[in-house]
């Protein structure tokens, strides 16, 4: 009797450049097409919020005769064209544990906000809109560019859910938001339209958390606010699907990139589910397995897709 082949190994990824194949086979666009669609649309929303307080410096100087604020507020509560209010979900429940009544116009925005986040995938926000998210990414980015590995003190998953309960509780007894105390993602959109001051020191030390001690450390394990908009994620219709699996190399190339890795193995692999759907709330629907895949693997589309495919 001949002996089974060996199983092929799959190819070492350490220092691998996850882009450098999809870009030979696809071109840098095409590698790249998700990313730069989340930049351009975190750029844009930044964008919104910087045009009131630019327009006060250029009516400051006599260029305007008055400022124009199409968006005022910040990501915690906005409110556009003096008609459409946003509120942040998540700071209106820290409100509502504090026993503090809202006003109308923010359970309105919060509606909207939750809304739209239940239809979509609420880590969507932590991908396309959260003003850390490019921040992580570069940490994530120079940690696979210097070769450094993890120091073996990553925190648990589910630290973020104790955290969040942990801040109703907080908001509960003081009174206050507790976590707006030392959010760094409102505290860093706020600087960045308003201005830095301390804020700097607190960025610095999430980048330099997920660089050198837990890559993804912060989003993944750590912020309360990535596991709240988890939450809202479990029945979202958009979603990223594995349909071309069987062409699957095994290069890991969207492992190496995924914020979220656990997400890709069942439906990349068949591992506890037949289709090829990506229904984990956790997928921050970021595309980038998309983008890395020189196999074209992954695309997005719609959680119900998988019906329409048996």
């Amino acid at each position: 009797m001949n002996p089974a082949p060996p199983k092929p190994k799959r190819p070492n990824v350490a220092g691998r450049n996850p882009t450098a194949a999809a870009t030979a086979s696809k071109g840098w666009l095409r590698a790249n097409r998700w990313l730069l669609l989340r930049r351009a649309t975190q750029v844009g929303l930044l964008a919104l919020f910087l045009i009131g307080p630019a327009t006060v410096w250029l009516m400051q100087r006599g260029i305007l005769d008055q400022p124009w604020w199409p968006v005022k507020g910040n990501l915690a509560s906005s409110l556009t064209l003096d008609l459409l209010p946003l509120t942040d979900p998540y700071q209106l429940a820290q409100s509502l544990a504090a026993l503090h009544l809202p006003h109308r116009t923010a359970i309105i925005g919060a509606a909207i906000v939750l809304g739209f986040y239940l239809l979509f995938g609420g880590r969507l926000y932590c991908s396309w809109v959260c003003p850390m998210n490019p921040v992580t990414d570069a940490a994530a980015w120079l940690r696979r560019k210097l070769k450094i590995r993890a120091s073996g003190r990553t925190p648990p998953k589910h630290l973020r859910v104790w955290l969040l309960a942990a801040t109703l509780v907080a908001s509960t007894v003081t009174g206050t938001i507790a976590w707006e105390w030392v959010n760094p993602v409102s505290m860093f959109h706020r600087a960045l339209v308003f201005g830095f001051g301390a804020v700097w020191a607190l960025v610095l030390g999430v980048f330099l958390y997920d660089l050198l001690v837990a890559p993804r450390g912060w989003c993944g394990h750590v912020c309360p606010v990535g596991a709240f908009y988890g939450l809202l994620g479990k029945t979202a219709l958009l979603r990223v699907n594995a349909a071309g699996r069987e062409a699957c190399d095994d290069c890991m190339d969207c492992y190496n990139v995924c914020p979220e890795p656990q997400v890709i193995r069942p439906a990349l692999k068949s591992a506890g589910q037949d289709h090829p759907v990506i229904l984990a709330s956790d997928c921050t629907t970021c595309g980038r397995c998309i983008d890395v895949c020189s196999k074209d693997v992954f695309h997005m589309s719609h959680r119900f897709s998988h019906r329409s495919q048996q």
